[in-house]
């Protein structure tokens, strides 16, 4: 049988990738989309929708129970850049979303979590390079202090109430479906749309920043794989590491100019820039690939290739 599943946040960069993917694995029938508004038509049309507030329990719960959920995912969340400016409004959301999941799945209400974490959760003091599975994390935006909290807070009801929650830590994801959404990895998503439509990208992060990155469809199997994956190889709790490539914007510049020679850039670093300093460059995802048979497919020349293919043929479509 499939379960029934609730997307929370589905019409986000993730959540409205997931919500397709799981629908052509699951069934139209079996996938749930919510958010607090219609934010994407493609997911609002493609099957049942729900409009629904994520820090809302009592509606959370009516959702669940009329649907017969069995798992959610949990994709509501306010981002690194946009955190910075409404501080209060990420925690709150950040973490009320979390609690009532957590407390659904506490009180046997639903069976299975998918909740995101993120390299956010690593600070200034954490190993750049390389970054281990368990390490220092001193993160320095409150997204970042979100995702750390929220791992412990996952990890404690696997432990104590026995609830069987998923995580990985993303990093940055690009996507040619979903504009950029709020976060300080989002310059290499924008960078393509603009290099298609005004050959230019005024960038607001250096050229030499290092930042692990992945394909959304890496991404969005990655997410599919874990919550199929046996209860017994999930060995951890918190969130798994999770890597694909590293590279700066100086790498994607350089990927973009071998398609579209006359691309410029200029570099204007703002307070973006900070935040992505305390990030890792390269991450040690050894963890989900043993545990759970992860592995990436997409490089940054075949990530560049499917962005402007694919944008290129939706501004073809739309004008």
């Amino acid at each position: 049988m499939n379960p029934k599943i609730l997307i929370i946040g589905a019409c986000g960069q993730i959540g409205s990738e997931l919500t397709q993917k799981l629908r052509a694995i699951h069934g139209a029938d079996n996938v749930i989309a919510s958010d607090i508004n219609y934010g994407n038509l493609d997911v609002v049309n493609s099957g049942l929708f729900e409009i629904l507030d994520a820090q809302d329990y009592s509606s959370m719960k009516i959702c669940v129970e009329k649907y017969n959920i069995d798992t959610i995912y949990l994709m509501a969340a306010m981002l690194s850049a946009t955190g910075e400016k409404y501080p209060m409004k990420a925690w709150d959301l950040n973490m009320d979303s979390l609690f009532n999941v957590l407390n659904l799945a506490k009180n046997k209400i639903i069976n299975k979590i998918f909740w995101p974490s993120s390299i956010a959760v690593f600070g200034p003091t954490t190993p750049k390079e390389n970054t281990p599975q368990y390490t220092v994390m001193e993160p320095t935006t409150v997204y970042g202090i979100t995702k750390q909290v929220g791992e412990r807070w996952c990890e404690y009801y696997h432990n104590k109430y026995n609830v069987d929650v998923r995580s990985i830590r993303y990093p940055g994801i690009i996507s040619w479906k979903t504009l950029p959404g709020g976060g300080t990895t989002d310059y290499a998503v924008d960078i393509y749309h603009k290099a298609l439509t005004d050959n230019h990208y005024d960038c607001f992060l250096s050229e030499h920043t290092e930042l692990p990155m992945m394909f959304m469809d890496d991404a969005i199997e990655a997410t599919v794989k874990i919550m199929q994956a046996p209860l017994d190889s999930i060995k951890i709790r918190s969130s798994y590491n999770l890597a694909a490539i590293s590279f700066t914007p100086e790498h994607v510049v350089k990927s973009i100019k071998s398609h579209l020679k006359d691309f410029t850039v200029s570099y204007e670093p703002d307070f973006r820039q900070e935040i992505a300093d305390s990030w890792p460059k390269s991450i040690d995802d050894s963890h989900a690939r043993k545990d759970w048979n992860w592995s990436h497919h997409h490089d940054l020349e075949a990530i560049t290739n499917e962005m402007l293919t694919n944008l290129k043929s939706l501004a073809n479509q739309n004008s």
